[in-house]
């Protein structure tokens, strides 16, 4: 797989040091931009690409606030001429007028991010500027329009076809396991011998997705461990001195831990992807196992108990389980989607809400998220599909007769 990446990665072009300067062009960044968008020569494209982003990445950030902001009004579509293409189409449905009229409805920023990507290995830093954009449009919402054609480019160029899906494991680069390290978002890697821990045993594997243009970054990984029957307590599932007993056969792939590593890249979707494809890998490596749960964090619960549950916890009839269940059904946003972030993730790729576990994670983190609560969604490849899309067309949470029977039994006081 690794022979794969590197003749995609020649492919795509990386080289093998390319150095941003921190040197401004004494021309105006905006003149670039318009000598840019108006080349037509190769060449003289990729040298004023390369001179944007040399400026933009020695930029204040006031100055990337500006950039921003040019993009934003003067690269932005212009309403009258959209209007006038469409109707000529619309009365002479040529090719000739459909392109003219496809060429007013794109704003010109998406056509310069396009040629900013024609410099080697700029990929990577239109995420990282992307990222730089996602912190002001909190601040600038105006900016969301920008934004957006970030992601529908990225939707495109960080698509299923593209992703090369590699397996981590403690032979791996140094470079790599580094970014295993700095990305875990879930359970923090304490050291080397923590990661050995979670790569080197048998019953370990990760994973993760790889883009040909940005070979040495992780886009998304996630950590499995093989066990025997459904895991309810994360610190014995990390426990590195597990003795595990090879005569009898592993039955069950819990993914307990996935991390999103680039926030440059949010909003594109690679868990779904990954999910199905380890599924398919891990179920070719071992024929017993049968079940694939994950066991996963509420770390929205307390927030939840401190605000709408708070009446409930009142009632000594309702314990953590109970109120757990209810919330994983019913907490909701006003779009009527999951009020959980890990709850949206899972159910959107097509598990239901399996089983919920006190005392499953008694960490400071998990007690001070969720009063040590844990949930396992389960994924059965032959309701992943159904699933998935009865959540997203009808909001529907699949779930458990147990899960069901939980949130049902919780209290709730008016």
């Amino acid at each position: 797989m690794s022979k794969f990446v590197n003749i995609l990665s020649a492919v795509f072009e990386k080289p093998q040091n390319w150095i941003w300067t921190k040197e401004k062009n004494e021309q105006s960044v905006y003149d670039l931009i318009n000598d840019l968008l108006g080349a037509s020569g190769e060449v003289k494209g990729v040298t004023l690409a390369r001179e944007i982003l040399n400026h933009y990445f020695s930029c204040s950030s006031e100055e990337k606030l500006s950039f921003f902001n040019y993009l934003s009004v003067e690269l932005d579509i212009v309403p009258d001429d959209i209007r006038k293409k469409l109707d000529t189409y619309e009365a002479n449905k040529t090719k000739k007028n459909y392109n003219a009229y496809m060429s007013a409805a794109e704003p010109k920023r998406q056509e310069l991010i396009r040629k900013l990507n024609q410099v080697p290995a700029a990929t990577q830093k239109l995420v990282e500027m992307r990222c730089d954009l996602l912190k002001l449009v909190k601040k600038y919402p105006k900016l969301a329009t920008v934004d957006l054609d970030f992601q529908h480019l990225f939707a495109s160029w960080f698509n299923r076809g593209f992703l090369v899906l590699q397996k981590i494991n403690w032979q791996s680069p140094a470079n790599i396991l580094e970014k295993i390290i700095q990305y875990e978002a879930v359970h923090e890697i304490k050291s080397w011998k923590d990661l050995q821990g979670r790569l080197e045993p048998d019953n370990r594997r990760c994973f993760a997705f790889f883009h040909p243009s940005m070979p040495d970054e992780p886009l998304i990984f996630v950590e499995v461990a093989l066990a025997y029957g459904i895991p309810n307590s994360i610190q014995d599932l990390l426990d590195n001195e597990q003795i595990i007993d090879k005569k009898i056969a592993l039955d069950t792939a819990v993914f307990y831990s996935i991390s999103n590593c680039q926030s440059g890249l949010a909003g594109i979707s690679f868990g779904n992807f990954l999910i199905k494809q380890v599924v398919e890998d891990l179920t070719n490596e071992f024929e017993n196992l049968k079940t694939f749960v994950t066991l996963s964090p509420i770390p929205l619960l307390q927030a939840w108990f401190e605000n709408e549950g708070a009446k409930m916890k009142q009632d000594e009839t309702n314990n953590l389980s109970k109120l757990a269940a209810f919330y994983l059904l019913n907490g909701k946003r006003d779009d009527g989607l999951p009020f959980d972030p890990v709850a949206r993730f899972h159910l959107g790729n097509g598990a239901q809400v399996h089983a919920v576990h006190e005392n499953a994670d008694t960490s400071e983190k998990g007690i001070k998220q969720s009063q040590g609560m844990m949930v396992n969604y389960l994924y059965d490849p032959s309701m992943i599909g159904i699933n998935h899309e009865k959540f997203i067309s009808e909001n529907i949470i699949p779930a458990s007769a147990e899960i069901i029977s939980l949130s049902k039994s919780a209290v709730k006081i008016d």
